[in-house]
């Protein structure tokens, strides 16, 4: 219904009138589906097109949050009704860097590992001594197994190995950070517990809990600060991520308060 519909704009797109000629134009161009913002202006969309065709999208700027409103149809292209589009899933600024990241990962992912060369002690051969160190004119060796000779070692190879790399860090929220005593074996504990925990960065909202400073001071891979000490480096030092509410209510409050220079 709608490639009939195309083709009927353009062989008769001369007669139609200027207003919808160019959202016409602009629907068979773009080539979008059917979606458009919740609230449209008046006129903007055709009425007979909510029905029968897919939805025009005005021209905007997208990545605003808007929400959106789709065609639902089914696969004997019936009409189904709208559907609402939340603008904070589908509308959503492009991140290029994000999308970069999530490939390199998924490739990598993708990639088996199990490429390996051999080694001088891997290499089948005698390890005696070929010849005489002096006396014959010749360069001295010592195996007949290194690389300069024919069926000898591969040197600097590849060895199996994952290829993964971490895509993300783990976030996690914690009501408080309280913890029973100073005993280090508690934090130990809690951190087993944690899965694919490596390092672990602890932010609490203010100054930092003398039994928790002192439970953690002697495990290298945990490190605790207070919220106004967190920073870009620190967090991409560590796997996981821990925050208490107060931490996380000061950090969006800090977020949202304008710089004055």
């Amino acid at each position: 219904m709608m490639r009939s519909s195309i083709h009927l704009i353009l062989r008769s797109g001369r007669n139609l009138v200027p207003e919808f000629s160019g959202r016409f134009s602009f629907l068979v161009s773009s080539r979008r589906l059917s979606t458009s913002i919740l609230t449209p202006e008046k006129g903007v969309i055709p009425p007979e097109l909510l029905s029968k065709q897919g939805v025009v999208t005005p021209d905007r700027t997208y990545g605003k949050y808007d929400d959106l409103v789709t065609r639902v149809t089914n696969f004997h292209n019936e009409d189904k009704g709208l559907m609402v589009l939340a603008g904070d899933v589908f509308d959503v600024p492009i991140r290029k860097d994000i999308i970069h990241r999530v490939v390199r990962w998924q490739l990598a992912k993708r990639q088996q590992g199990t490429h390996s060369t051999k080694t001088i002690s891997e290499v089948s051969g005698t390890g005696k001594k070929p010849y005489k160190q002096k006396g014959l004119g010749r360069a001295r060796h010592g195996t007949l197994r290194g690389p300069q000779f024919r069926h000898g070692a591969t040197m600097h190879g590849p060895k199996p190995r994952s290829h993964a790399i971490k895509l993300q860090k783990k976030l996690l929220v914690f009501e408080d950070l309280e913890v029973p005593s100073h005993k280090t074996k508690n934090i130990v504990n809690y951190v087993s517990q944690m899965e694919n925990t490596k390092k672990l960065l602890v932010v609490d909202g203010g100054p930092i809990d003398e039994k928790l400073k002192l439970a953690t001071q002697n495990l290298h891979y945990v490190n605790v600060l207070p919220s106004i000490g967190l920073n870009v480096y620190s967090i991409l030092q560590h796997d996981t991520l821990v925050m208490s509410r107060d931490a996380v209510n000061r950090i969006v409050t800090r977020m949202h308060t304008p710089i004055n220079r």
